[in-house]
């Protein structure tokens, strides 16, 4: 990787992670039992897996939801955000990776992704709350994670090929794929 496209990597990952950080903190709905919420930032963090490719996509998800927590006053919940949103990020790059070779195998290898955030969301924030809230409370949050990550798999699906319209994106987005 040259100078130009490396700088280009680092831009494009601090434009996924503010993206990310405000579509987060952008549309907040508000869930029982933990006190969290429901947002649309869940199709960004899919998007900079696929976008980015698994390294660069995971820090700028986990990075981008992790300041959308410390920012909202969610301080608890910022290394969680960043293990669990990063780590989305990272599958969903793989899965593109290793699925999205055709144009039709990438809309798949999208939606897979969007499973993937919401396996991990649910998963993982329950995993987490458990010491937090007590297993009933945690529990009760895993109904709104899978809608938020619903939203978000449907979101990156519709967002998707409008992103890959703009030249840069397109050209990061296979150079990091192919």
């Amino acid at each position: 990787m040259n100078k130009n496209s490396n700088l280009k990597q680092i831009v494009m990952t601090a434009l996924f992670a503010a993206l990310a950080c405000v579509a987060t903190m952008s549309i907040r709905i508000p869930t029982p039992g933990t006190n969290g919420y429901i947002h649309p930032g869940d199709a960004i963090v899919i998007l900079s897996g696929v976008i980015l490719g698994p390294a660069w996509g995971s820090l700028a998800a986990g990075i981008g939801s992790a300041m959308a927590d410390l920012l909202g006053g969610y301080f608890i919940y910022v290394p969680i955000t960043f293990a669990v949103k990063g780590s989305i990020a990272f599958l969903a790059g793989m899965i593109y990776h290793r699925f999205g070779k055709s144009s039709k195998s990438q809309y798949t290898a999208v939606i897979l992704g969007g499973i993937a955030d919401m396996i991990l969301v649910a998963g993982g924030y329950f995993l987490c709350e458990i010491p937090l809230y007590g297993a009933s409370a945690a529990a009760a949050s895993i109904p709104a994670n899978l809608i938020q990550g619903l939203g978000g798999l449907i979101i990156a699906f519709v967002l998707y090929p409008l992103l890959l319209a703009i030249p840069d994106i397109r050209q990061i987005t296979f150079h990091s794929h192919t």
